[in-house]
C-alpha cells in the first residue's frame, strides 16, 4: 500500500467490514466454538458465506482454527490475540445498538 494514501479506517473496513465478520468475531469473544455452533448463533448466515467468512478471518489472522481428527469431523474456532484487540470495538458497537435500540 502506498503510504501517501494510507487510510487506517479503510485497512480496518477492509478486514472486518462485512456483513458477517463482526458477528463471528462478536462470538468468539467468550471463548472458542465449534464451528456448527458459531454457525448458528448467525442468524441468516448461509453455509458458504460462513465459510468464506471464517476462510478470510483466518488468512487475516484474526481467529484460528482447530481440526481434531475424528469422525465426524469437529472444526473449533477461536480469536487470536490480534483479533481479540477488537474486543473494544465489537463491545462498543454492541453498547451502541443496544443503546440506540431504547431510544
Amino acid at each position: 500500500m502506498i503510504k501517501n494514501n494510507y487510510c487506517p479506517l479503510n485497512y480496518t473496513m477492509n478486514l472486518i467490514g462485512t456483513k458477517w465478520k463482526p458477528l463471528i468475531l462478536f462470538h468468539l469473544l467468550n471463548g472458542a466454538l465449534r464451528s456448527g455452533l458459531l454457525q448458528k448463533h448467525i442468524t441468516g448466515i448461509s453455509n458458504k458465506m460462513f465459510t468464506q467468512s471464517v476462510r478470510e478471518l483466518e488468512k487475516d489472522g484474526l481467529i484460528t482454527r482447530k481440526i481434531y481428527p475424528v469422525v465426524p469431523p469437529k472444526v473449533e474456532y477461536k480469536l487470536s490475540a490480534r483479533g481479540r484487540s477488537l474486543e473494544p470495538i465489537l463491545r462498543s458497537l454492541d453498547q451502541w445498538g443496544v443503546d440506540d435500540n431504547l431510544k
